[in-house]
Order: structure tokens, then C-alpha cells, then sequence
């Protein structure tokens, strides 16, 4: 009976924890000033994250995609409207309590993957961890390995490919054990074969980590592989 007991709870929390809201974005508006006036760009924009859930967030060029990404990620305050990040609100925070938030619970994979072209493979992933603690030797080794990156470890950035960058910048934003994970068009710059490669390693890792995505993309076959789609329409969430 105690072993069913354990069991039990150990059932529960593994359901808790795979259920707890990541994200809460709640009536968001953000707007900016032009030599044109006042632009309004997210217009009472809502949505919820939660642990394992993976979104794609769709829509044309200059609809607010990279906006509401930057707020999602702490890099930016809404005018008006709340955003929880793990049940924080963002903007009861100073800023170095937003930056604290950035370096534990978020991670971003920007389009062009912003790696540091001085350091090598091994040293640009273990440069983002060592800002968030201490570099759990083991879990880094397994992302390492699950994104093909092992052979390429003393390599610099000049020397890969776009596909193996994009690994690389996905390892980096990995082997910090964020709560959510932000990637701007992971796959844009990748050929069709390497877009998928890079893809299906991701999301395998996100469920494995029971990581949030939110994923910004152009890409119908990219958001269809999501567990929920979004588009961005006149500022608004359709």
C-alpha cells in the first residue's frame, strides 16, 4: 500500500508539473511613436503557456510577432496588461528582477543565431550556462549528443554549417533549463532538409525538458507540428 501511495503522488506531481502555466500573458497593448504619430502594434493580446506546451505564433511582416516575443521574453514592457513568467509578474520587478527572470527562466533562439564567432562550440554553449549557475555536466552532454553537436565541439562558428549554428544556438538555449523557451524563426535560413533535422531534435528535447515553446514562424509546416497555432491579425490574436 505505501508503494501505491508513492506512486500516487509521485503520479501527481509528475501531472502538476507538466500542467504548471509557464506563460500568462494577459490584455497586453504595446504601441510606439513614428514621425507618422502613434503606431499601434498588440491590441488587448491574451494568451497561456503552459510546461510542455508548444505554440506557433503566425502572421505577416510587421504584424507584432518580434514585439510580443520580446515582451514574452523580458526584453520589453507592455503599455498596459500583465505578463507572469512561472507566476512572476514582470512588471512588479525592478530591472534587475526582470534580468534575473531572463538568465533562470527564459531562453531565446534568435533567427540568425548570435553566436560569439571568438569562441568555439563547446565555449559559446558553456558561456550562456555559466550565467545562469552551474553547468550540469550531464544534461549537457545529452543535449550535446541529441543535437549531433559531439564531433563539433572545438569547431567555431565559421566552420559550420547553418544547420549545425542553429543546433548550436539551440544547445545554448537548452543547457539552461529554462521554463520557456522563445524561438524567432528557428528554421528560416535553414534548406528544407536541415529545417526538419533541426526541428524534430528540438521538440524532442522541449518534451524531454518539459520546456514552454513559443515559436515565431512564417513556416505552415513548422506551426503544424505545434500543439496549438495562433496568428497575429491587426494587432490582435486570431
Amino acid at each position: 500500500a505505501y508503494v501505491d501511495f508513492q506512486s500516487y503522488i509521485t503520479a501527481l506531481f509528475c501531472i502538476y508539473a507538466r500542467k504548471a502555466m509557464v506563460l500568462k500573458l494577459n490584455s497586453i497593448r504595446k504601441s510606439y511613436r513614428t514621425n507618422e504619430g502613434k503606431v499601434s502594434v498588440l491590441n488587448d493580446v491574451s494568451l497561456t503557456l503552459f510546461a510542455g506546451e508548444t505554440l506557433a505564433l503566425r502572421g505577416e511582416s510587421g504584424s507584432g510577432k518580434s514585439t510580443l516575443l520580446h515582451i514574452a521574453g523580458a526584453l520589453e514592457l507592455p503599455d498596459e496588461g500583465s505578463v507572469e513568467i512561472g507566476g512572476k509578474e514582470l512588471s512588479k520587478m525592478d530591472d534587475t528582477g526582470r534580468a534575473a527572470v531572463r538568465r533562470k527562466d527564459i531562453a531565446i533562439v534568435f533567427q540568425h543565431f548570435n553566436l560569439i564567432p571568438s569562441l568555439n562550440v563547446a565555449a559559446n554553449i558553456n558561456f550562456q550556462a555559466s550565467l545562469s549557475g552551474p553547468v550540469d555536466k550531464i544534461k549537457l552532454e545529452k543535449i550535446v549528443s541529441s543535437l549531433r553537436l559531439t564531433d563539433q565541439m572545438e569547431k567555431y562558428p565559421e566552420a559550420l554549417s547553418g544547420g549545425q549554428q542553429q543546433r548550436v544556438a539551440i544547445a545554448r538555449a537548452l543547457v539552461t533549463e529554462p521554463k520557456l523557451l522563445l524561438a524567432d524563426e528557428p528554421t528560416g535560413n535553414l534548406d528544407e532538409q536541415s529545417a526538419e533535422s533541426v526541428l524534430e531534435q528540438m521538440l524532442t528535447l522541449v518534451a524531454e525538458t518539459n520546456t514552454a515553446l513559443m515559436v515565431v514562424t512564417h513556416s505552415r509546416n513548422v506551426a503544424a507540428r505545434m500543439d496549438k497555432q495562433l496568428r497575429l491579425i491587426g494587432g490582435r490574436l486570431k
